[in-house]
């Protein structure tokens, strides 16, 4: 496949001095023993980089814990692709025969490290502000994007979705005790997550607003650890 590296262009909005960067952060090792996964290593350490950079400065109130769920909900491969399909990366990239057949260019994996692998090319073909300002424009619409999700998202929802961006084991949660009458139970639940040596527990008149009151605890828990 041929890039159309002015259709690239205007999709980045963004003009490369240097072709050869972007054509190289398309392509798929599955196309060419020359590929994007050299630029990919030096992407995902420029992102993490800017990523933190822009959430520091822009969230001075923020604690470390809120700041590293922020960057969670923006560094992961999720994310990333849905960048790359905003962008519709998956029309320019240079996939072998077969990787094309399967629906590569449609794969997470596969978007997101290209969206990597740009980042690389931008800063080598421009530098750390032009790059910094291009990844910027993309973090801070998908930042504003989970923003309005998560309002519509309960605890346990949030929590999930957390460790799922974590690669973490997700969340158990087992019921305690329940105490009164059948018309007005509590229920006492207690969520618990591999790896995090103090579980939580919540209280509620049904399991599952005592599951949501252990998961928010739990929330408030892993901030506190990071």
């Amino acid at each position: 496949m041929v890039i159309n590296i002015e259709k690239l262009q205007q999709s980045l909005d963004y003009e490369f001095s240097d072709l050869h960067l972007a054509k190289l952060a398309l392509t798929h090792r599955s196309a060419d023993n020359i590929n994007y996964e050299r630029l990919e290593f030096l992407g995902d350490s420029l992102l993490g980089y800017v990523v933190a950079e822009n959430l520091f400065k822009n969230f001075p109130k923020a604690t470390e814990g809120e700041l590293s769920r922020m960057r969670s909900t923006l560094v992961n491969k999720a994310t990333l692709a849905d960048i790359a399909r905003e962008l519709n990366l998956g029309n320019f990239l240079r996939l072998g025969s077969g990787e094309n057949k399967s629906g590569g260019s449609d794969r997470d994996s596969i978007l997101a490290d290209a969206v990597e692998a740009l980042i690389a090319a931008i800063y080598l073909d421009a530098g750390l502000q032009k790059c910094r300002k291009v990844v910027n424009v993309w973090m801070d619409q998908q930042l504003a994007k989970s923003a309005v999700e998560r309002q519509s998202k309960d605890a346990k929802t949030q929590l999930q979705e957390l460790m799922q961006a974590s690669g973490l084991e997700l969340p158990e949660y087992s019921i305690l005790r329940i105490e009164g009458k059948a018309h007005e139970q509590k229920f006492y639940v207690e969520c618990r997550i591999k790896g995090v040596t103090q579980a939580q527990t919540g209280s509620g008149s049904s399991k599952r607003n005592a599951e949501q009151g252990a998961a928010k605890k739990m929330l408030h828990e892993l901030e506190g650890q990071h």
